[in-house]
Parts: structure tokens; C-alpha cells; sequence
């Protein structure tokens, strides 16, 4: 009986500081290996670190121009109404302009100023019937007219390149700090020799932060890119299509003044 007490207590003695160092590693590992956001981001290795950096820095100035475009196209929208119900309600031409003057907020304002100025300018009505002068201003007129629908058009597409860059680099800028992190990551378990999960895992999750970021802003600089493109394009379609009717407006005002 004795003997078989001593023997359990000494096996007991020699096993527990083997469970304590045992405990003590997996503690250790625990209090090192912060698997949150901010700790991968802080545990990456220092390129990977920039591109997720670089990644950050160009999704929040994506974010800054879709605010910004969502709230000018907007703008751009309601007054464009409000323009063309005044245009087509029967008042003057030149009353029209002398209340617009100076604020021409949305790209058809802008059209319909250029044209009232080179009307203006050119006094039409002291032309000759049927002069070749009148034929040229009226040319005169529409080439104006494109010119301020052309910088209005350029103005609204302002930084949607940039949109386009983010959405179609991001991902692979992305996959790079993935690569290289990956490849720091084999690295580390071949000097250590130790291939267990939780020394492998810290270190893949690191690196696929990355490309996570890269997604992230991705995804909405090309939903968004997509949406303001469609706007911008119908917008110039619009400006295009009221440069027209104004051009046949003016020639019509042009040709009846005697």
C-alpha cells in the first residue's frame, strides 16, 4: 500500500509541471495571437501592412466622391426640372436669361446661357435679311452651345476615373498583400519547424485581411462607378437634346426678324 502511494504521488509530481508548461504555452500563444481586426492588421508583416494601408486611404476617398457625386447629380436633377418648366412655360427668352445670368447651376443652364450671350453679343437683329452673317450665327450659336455642354459633361465626370482605377486594381492590389503575406508566413514556419494550426492560422489570416480589404473597396467603387456613369450619360443626353431644340428655336427667332 505504501509503496503504491508513493508511487502515484511521484507520478503525479513529475506530471504536473509538464501540464503546467503545456498550460503556460498554450496561454502564451493565446495572449499573443490576436485574431481581431486591429490586432492582424498590427501582427502583419510591413508590406502587407502599406497595402492595407494604401487600400484604406483609397476607400475612404472613394466614399468622399460618391457622397459628393450622389448629392451634386442630385442637385443637378431637381434644378434641371425646375429649369425646363420655366424654359417651356411661354416666357421670353431674354427674361429667362436675365433671371438665370450668372447662376448657372446644372449643364442645360449653362448651354442656355452660352446661347443668349452669343445672341446678345452678335445683335441679331440689326443683321441683314437673308445675309450670310445670319448663317453664321446661327453656326456660331451651336458651336457655342456644344463647348458649355461639353465642360458642364467634363465637370460631372470629374473623378469617376478614379472610381473606375479602385474598382479594378483593388482587388489585385489586394491579392498581392495576400501573396506576400502568405509567403512571409511559410517562410516563418519553415524556421520554426512547427506546422500546427495555430501557428499556421494567425499568420494566412493576416495575409487574407488583404485581399478582404481590397474588396472592400472594390465592390463600391464599381457599383457606384456603374450608377453615376448611367447618370452622367443621361444627363449629356438630355443637354444634347435640349441644344437641339433651342438651336431650332433660335434659328426659327433668327430667319422671322426682319
Amino acid at each position: 500500500m505504501i509503496t503504491t502511494f508513493l508511487t502515484t504521488v511521484g507520478a503525479t509530481i513529475k506530471a504536473a509541471p509538464v501540464e503546467n508548461i503545456a498550460s503556460a504555452a498554450i496561454e502564451g500563444t493565446q495572449a499573443v495571437t490576436d485574431l481581431s481586426f486591429l490586432g492582424l492588421f498590427m501582427q502583419a508583416d510591413v508590406v502587407v501592412k502599406f497595402v492595407m494601408l494604401m487600400l484604406m486611404a483609397a476607400s475612404v476617398w472613394s466614399w468622399a466622391i460618391i457622397f459628393d457625386k450622389w448629392l451634386s447629380l442630385k442637385s443637378i436633377t431637381v434644378k434641371t426640372k425646375g429649369f425646363e418648366k420655366s424654359f417651356w412655360s411661354g416666357q421670353s427668352l431674354e427674361d429667362l436669361y436675365e433671371r438665370i445670368k450668372g447662376k448657372e447651376t446644372h449643364p442645360i443652364a449653362a448651354v442656355f446661357a452660352s446661347a443668349m450671350h452669343e445672341w446678345q453679343n452678335r445683335n441679331v437683329r440689326d443683321l441683314p435679311v437673308n445675309s450670310d452673317l445670319r448663317a453664321g450665327t446661327k453656326e456660331r450659336i451651336r458651336q457655342t452651345m456644344q463647348v458649355a455642354a461639353n465642360k458642364s459633361i467634363d465637370k460631372l465626370d470629374k473623378n469617376l476615373g478614379f472610381l473606375a482605377t479602385v474598382g479594378s486594381s483593388a482587388p489585385f492590389i489586394g491579392l498581392f498583400g495576400t501573396v506576400w503575406g502568405i509567403m512571409v508566413s511559410f517562410q516563418s514556419i519553415a524556421i520554426s519547424k512547427n506546422t500546427t494550426l495555430a501557428v499556421v492560422a494567425p499568420g494566412i489570416a493576416e495575409a487574407l485581411l488583404a485581399t478582404a480589404f481590397g474588396l472592400a473597396a472594390a465592390i463600391p467603387a464599381v457599383i457606384f462607378y456603374n450608377k453615376f456613369a448611367g447618370e452622367v450619360n443621361r444627363i449629356a443626353s438630355s443637354v444634347e437634346d435640349f441644344s437641339s431644340e433651342l438651336s431650332s428655336i433660335m434659328g426659327k427667332e433668327l430667319d422671322n426678324l426682319k
